[in-house]
Order: C-alpha cells, then structure tokens, then sequence
C-alpha cells in the first residue's frame, strides 16, 4: 500500500511520555548507602550454571548479585514472602522507568498492590548506558526463556530454560508440586543481560553482556521478598539463550544484613491507596 501524501508530517508528530515520573515517590539512597555501609553478609547461596535458587530477604535488608566465575546472566523473579499473588510487575515497573532499571529504580509489585519491592542501590554496570546498537543492561522487557517457545519455534524439548529452572526451584523451596508452582512464576528483571530492539524491525535482540567476575547489582528489600534467580543456559547470551553448548557459569545471591539502628525511622511501602470499592 502507497503512503498518503501527509505520511511525513504523520511521522514528525513528538511522543508523549505515558507515566510522566516527576511524582513518582523517591528512594532515600542517601540513607540506604548509609545503611548498606554497616551491612555484613549473613547468607550466601550460589546459584549454579542452567539453575535456579531460591533466597529469602527480610525487609530492611539488602541482597546482592554478583558475578562469580565469567559473563553470566540471570533471570529474577521477585514475590511477598508471605503472599505469592504479590510478585514483581515487570511491565509496569518498565512503564514507571524504562526498558532498563538501574541504581535508584525500583521494581513495582503487581495489582493491587503496587508498591516498591525492591530498589537498586548499586549496579556496577551502570557506566554501560546505551551502546551504539540500542541496547543497555537488566531489562525489564524479555519475558525469560522458556520451553514453550522453544518448542514453538524449533520443536525442541529443552528443561533448563529460565522459566522451569524458576518453577522448580520454587517448588522446592515451598514444597508444591512443579504444575502448581509454575502459574506463580512471571515475567523477569534480567540481571546483567544486554538487551535492546532492532531499529528496522523493532525485535528484541540480545548481545554479549558486559558483566565481568565482580560485577554486581545490590538491591534494600522494601518488603519481606522471597526470591528466586535463573543463572541463564545461555551464559553471557552472546549467541543463544537456551543451550548445553553455551559457556555458563554461576551465579551468587549474598544477602546483607545492616545494623537495626542505621533504620531507626525507615517505614516500609504500603500498598495501593486507591479505593475498588466504588467500581474497579
């Protein structure tokens, strides 16, 4: 089909930012540095290679990333350790901050909650920005690797896709069968991947990560979480995403536990002040 004659003047018309953010409440990473200083680790799980592992961070208290061994990736899933039905809400938590969180952003919960769960205090990658191809680190866009697609598009029948190294390994830890716990698991921030679209066709593509032994990204629990991280069979996803073949390697999880009186003051997030009661 031709364009119209005013396709140009269509096409120069300026975006509108949807979720303008000037008001959106504000972490105190002041105080959370402040905090973080006094912090020592008193958990460590190490998350191996095309597996998952759950953790659990009381609020109040930090957990960080890292990089261990070489170019690693992960998938995180994020829920109210008392309540599963409030988990991490990607796709909002990209509406309030962009395709790609960094220190000082939060990751939302999902409805009708929607409060901060979590919040970047330190990411060592944050000198990366935006390359020259469009892409940038810990996207909130990709869904996570999963077996349905693979087979969808390749007829493969691969088990160690993020999406079911996450349902077992929260299995696991909750003692529920595989087909129970997967429906609680969702869309991911994925840690250290470097991600973007294409600027022709508007396709997500990965690329090799920058992440190095050493890298990390630290997060203040604003709620009592319990986690779960997919160290990606796809290693630094470079070229694949769900592979025996591709270099992986593990990931660790440290949870950092401050001095209760660098929190003296410091109030949780409360949930979702709007009122359902007058019709949803």
């Amino acid at each position: 089909m031709s364009e119209p004659t005013d396709a140009a003047a269509r096409r120069a018309i300026p975006p509108v930012i949807c979720y303008p953010n000037d008001t959106l409440p504000r972490p105190d990473l002041a105080l959370y540095r402040a905090v973080l200083a006094t912090a020592e680790v008193t958990e460590t799980t190490l998350v191996p290679p095309r597996d998952a592992a759950t953790f659990r961070v009381p609020a109040g208290q930090f957990f960080r990333i890292s990089s261990v061994e070489g170019p690693q990736v992960g998938d995180l899933n994020l829920w109210n350790a008392h309540d599963l039905s409030e988990r991490f809400y990607s796709g909002k938590t990209r509406a309030l901050h962009g395709t790609h969180v960094t220190t000082g952003e939060r990751l939302w919960s999902s409805f009708p909650f929607l409060r901060p769960m979590a919040t970047i205090t330190e990411d060592s990658l944050g000198w990366y920005g935006i390359d020259p191809h469009g892409g940038s680190v810990h996207d909130v866009i990709g869904t996570r690797c999963d077996p349905y697609t693979g087979n969808l598009l390749a007829g493969t029948q691969y088990h160690h896709c993020c999406h079911s190294n996450l349902t077992r390994a929260l299995a696991q830890a909750l003692g529920l069968p595989v087909t129970e716990a997967e429906g609680h698991v969702h869309d991911v921030l994925n840690v250290f991947m470097c991600t973007g679209f294409t600027r022709d066709t508007g396709q997500y593509f990965m690329k090799a990560s920058p992440v190095r032994p050493g890298d990390h990204l630290t997060f203040f629990a604003e709620i009592d979480l319990l986690g779960a991280l997919s160290a990606c069979p796809g290693g630094d996803c470079s070229a694949e995403h769900s592979s025996d073949s591709a270099a992986c390697h593990p990931l660790k999880v440290e949870r950092l536990t401050p001095d209760p009186a660098a929190l003296k003051g410091w109030q949780g997030p409360q949930v979702s002040s709007y009122d359902r009661s007058h019709g949803l």
